[in-house]
């Protein structure tokens, strides 16, 4: 074995390859070849976006469960663990298991051929994905629920052909690698469909990129609001329809409903009764951590959103609208990537966040650094409390506050992971 525990070799893959993105699909597609992973057995969904993903894939892998398939899921990044990654019929898997997975992919690595005489190297995720395929693999699930990790096209779980494919909304994200506009974008995400096969697009106003693709590829296209929709009826229900089914007054989830209405959709292409699933009750039931979690502390309500680009705050703040407390103020503490849309995403929220918090995430090196982030607060009119380490923030948050008002910790998965380990144990209030 080349290492003996996950950290270790957690610690190797993070200096293995030369850079911690390398977009292309040849290295691991042979990887992959050498340990027969290209053709799963198992039903196969994938769901790409900018947001909104890990909300179709808890819906889409929750009701599959139902149906009575074993299901395999897996996303990124993690919040704390890395075992979140790689999910079994709801549990995730063990270290030992990842260890052996990526024993088998470092000796696949190592093999050699007349046109690859040299060892390949993979990435982190590259690792990460054929890792939870040859888990999937050995656990026989019938059914796997993949997320795309950046774009589509040259993602690494682009290597496998979906029956399925999901792409819950486009926004400008990750510019460097998938372009600058949403056409472009489009284009990158729409390289998961396949050939004549169905694809669920739940973004309100797709590119014509991602409709083009569709029609070259002569894909079944389920475009939301013309093949199936949704509509809120009042605070604590709403409908869900397609060409072929309507259902009203429903009960209200918490996730976000573009989302959940895809993941209905997939459902209903695949056959599956909702019905017979109690598809309603089990979404509205549905929480995903880090996506508007609310937490009870020293008579606080602590909300915490991975949301870190401008459509993803946009969005934090209708939810923040909607449950407004009167008399109470919001806490905002923050800390971004470096390479994100920081003014814009943060003056979504200027007008909602009384009391700004800088978070201190420097041994990330991606991240943004605090006197940045506090310039382009500066650069909005607003002036910052403090700075300091997530847990500081937050402790300097309750210094600050009284009982009834709320702490919204934000920004990217690093901010609100210290931000639940800060908070550890604490009651979860929804």
């Amino acid at each position: 074995m080349q290492f003996n525990s996950l950290p270790a070799w957690l610690d190797w893959l993070e200096k293995n390859h030369p850079t911690e993105i390398d977009l292309g699909l040849e290295r691991i597609t042979r990887v992959a070849q050498r340990m027969d992973l290209l053709k799963p057995a198992a039903k196969i969904i994938t769901v790409a976006g900018t947001n909104g993903k890990g909300s179709c894939v808890t819906a889409t892998a929750a009701l599959l469960n139902a149906a009575g398939y074993s299901v395999g899921v897996y996303t990124s990044p993690h919040l704390v663990h890395y075992n979140e990654r790689i999910v079994v019929n709801g549990n995730a898997v063990a270290d030992d298991e990842i260890c052996s997975a990526f024993e088998a992919i470092f000796n696949a690595c190592q093999q050699t051929s007349a046109d690859y005489p040299a060892p390949i190297s993979l990435t982190y995720f590259e690792y990460g994905t054929l890792a939870a395929l040859e888990i999937f693999r050995r656990k026989q699930v019938t059914a796997m629920v993949l997320e795309v990790g950046l774009g589509g096209r040259l993602d690494a779980i682009n290597i496998i052909d979906a029956d399925v494919a999901v792409i819950t909304s486009i926004a400008l994200d990750h510019t460097d690698w998938l372009g600058d506009n949403r056409e472009a974008i489009g284009y990158e995400k729409a390289g998961i469909m396949r050939t004549e096969r169905p694809v669920v697009c739940a973004d309100l106003s797709p590119p014509q990129s991602l409709l083009d693709h569709a029609s070259n590829l002569s894909a079944s296209l389920h475009l939301i609001s013309r093949d199936f929709g949704y509509s809120v009826t009042d605070n604590a229900t709403w409908n869900w329809w397609n060409n072929h089914l309507q259902f009203s007054s429903q009960p209200l989830p918490q996730l976000p409903l573009p989302s959940l209405a895809a993941a209905l959709q997939v459902m209903s292409i695949l056959g599956l009764d909702l019905l017979t699933l109690d598809a309603f009750t089990r979404i509205a039931a549905l929480r995903v951590p880090g996506r508007f979690q609310t937490l009870q502390w020293r008579e606080r309500q602590v909300i915490l959103d991975v949301a870190h680009n401008p459509a993803a705050t946009a969005y934090l703040a209708e939810r923040l609208e909607q449950v407004s407390a009167p008399g109470s103020t919001i806490h905002g503490i923050v800390a971004m990537m470096a390479d994100k849309d920081r003014a814009q995403s943060l003056g979504n929220l200027k007008g909602l966040v009384s009391s700004w918090y800088v978070a201190d995430l420097s041994p990330i090196p991606r991240a943004a650094s605090v006197e940045q982030l506090r310039q382009n607060l500066v650069d909005l009119g607003v002036t910052v409390a403090f700075s300091g380490g997530v847990a500081d923030c937050l402790q300097a948050a309750f210094n600050n506050s009284a009982p009834g008002d709320r702490i919204l910790i934000f920004g990217s998965f690093y901010t609100v992971a210290a931000g639940l380990q800060a908070l550890a144990g604490c009651a979860e209030q929804y």
